[in-house]
């Protein structure tokens, strides 16, 4: 820490000292201290807050907390943990001290809110946790870090990261393995390589997140089930917006904005139970929504897929441009051999493509009361929007193709 850094806890910490002196539980002004490790070490095990003041705080090693029912508080984005590591490892380590010999310790309550760290393209994790018990993250910015912005590897009981920002981070902007009732609620998601991936995990809530221009792709869901990803906004992604893959079940889809994509907006690439509901999707490349031979029992329902019409005859992009994500473009369902699925209710239209089509024959599907208007576009004019190859069961009926005269 900065010596000249050492008297500014008096003017502004103050009102957040709290807790009481003693054996218990301590507030710990980072400040008083030769450095930030030595302020976290500095909690005892019974927990307490440390407060960081403002201030450019470079390292490089791990700082690590390894307490329960311990709060490090910054003053916002002044407080910014520079890691120079070039060796990639982590700015922030929160871990149980004896996690190397007993794999199944735990921390309870850990908490970090309210500060910055950056690193390198060398450099590892932003924050990096694991083994921590009902964590909490929240208000804090993270970018540019050479791996994920934020790891959390079995935290298991109710992790939540809300009302943070997470960008330019090499790796996921948060990377979620083997955690269960997860909460990752308006965050905003800038530039990572992936925005959020979850994998062998449980009950992920996603809701009101803002996702823009991903390296690869937004949200990627793998053996995981009982999750809900909702009102998201999720834009600009070189690959797809959502995945769902490796034996994903019971998961809901709904009412996301799923706006100009390179590749895709939903992939259900192994996904079972699943319903994509009131979503909105424009200027998907390939397909709006993909399901594939993996993919079975699944519901598509309510969603608009769209290009830029914006009335009177307008698109709001032109049909070319110098790069892709410069044109107009709308696309619709691709069924790549799957089963059991229902495709109801939905609306096409000014798309370059069918409404739906497969490339492999599928069975058991019901395709009804759709609206098609517009579609098409870059289709020879007697092909047909639906064009679906599936077995004598499927129920193919009463959808309106409205084609211009």
């Amino acid at each position: 820490m900065k010596p000249t850094l050492l008297c500014l806890c008096s003017a502004i910490l103050p009102l957040l000292t709290f807790g009481a002196e003693g054996p218990g539980a301590q507030a710990i002004h980072a400040a008083k201290y030769a450095d930030l490790q030595a302020a976290f070490d500095a909690v005892p095990e019974t927990g307490g807050v440390v407060l960081l003041p403002p201030g450019d705080f470079t390292i490089t090693t791990p700082l690590k907390v390894k307490t329960a029912e311990t709060r490090i508080v910054g003053s916002g984005a002044a407080t910014h943990i520079i890691n120079a590591n070039e060796s990639g490892e982590p700015a922030l380590i929160l871990a149980p001290a004896t996690l190397k010999e007993d794999p199944k310790a735990k921390l309870w309550r850990v908490q970090v809110a309210d500060l910055r760290i950056s690193g390198t393209e060398k450099s590892g994790d932003g924050i990096y946790a694991e083994g921590i018990q009902e964590i909490y993250l929240e208000g804090v910015s993270i970018d540019h870090n050479g791996r994920h912005g934020i790891h959390l590897v079995n935290c298991y009981e109710d992790p939540r990261i809300a009302d943070s920002i997470l960008t330019y981070n090499k790796g996921s902007g948060i990377e979620i393995n083997g955690c269960h009732d997860i909460v990752v609620n308006a965050n905003h998601f800038e530039e990572n390589l992936d925005a959020l991936h979850c994998f062998d995990a449980f009950n992920l809530c996603m809701n009101g997140n803002n996702i823009d221009d991903h390296l690869r792709h937004g949200i990627v869901i793998e053996n995981t089930y009982g999750s809900v990803c909702s009102g998201n906004m999720i834009e600009e992604c070189n690959g797809t917006a959502i995945i769902l893959d490796r034996d994903c079940y019971g998961i809901t889809l709904s009412a996301n904005v799923i706006a100009h994509h390179l590749e895709g907006g939903i992939d259900l690439r192994d996904a079972t139970g699943c319903a994509v509901s009131a979503n909105t999707f424009t200027i998907a490349h390939k397909f709006s929504v993909r399901v594939s031979k993996d993919s079975s029992r699944n519901t598509l329902t309510g969603n608009a897929f769209c290009n830029t019409y914006i009335g009177a005859g307008q698109d709001k992009r032109p049909a070319e441009a110098k790069t892709a994500m410069g044109i107009d473009e709308g696309t619709g369902v691709l069924l790549e051999g799957c089963e059991n699925l229902s495709i109801t209710g939905n609306t096409f239209t000014g798309l370059s493509t069918a409404a739906i089509w497969s490339t492999a024959p599928c069975q058991g599907l019901i395709v009804t009361a759709n609206l098609c208007a517009d579609c098409g576009r870059k289709l020879e004019a007697s092909k047909p929007w639906i064009a679906i190859e599936s077995d004598a069961e499927s129920l193919i009926k009463d959808n309106l193709e409205r084609r211009k005269k």
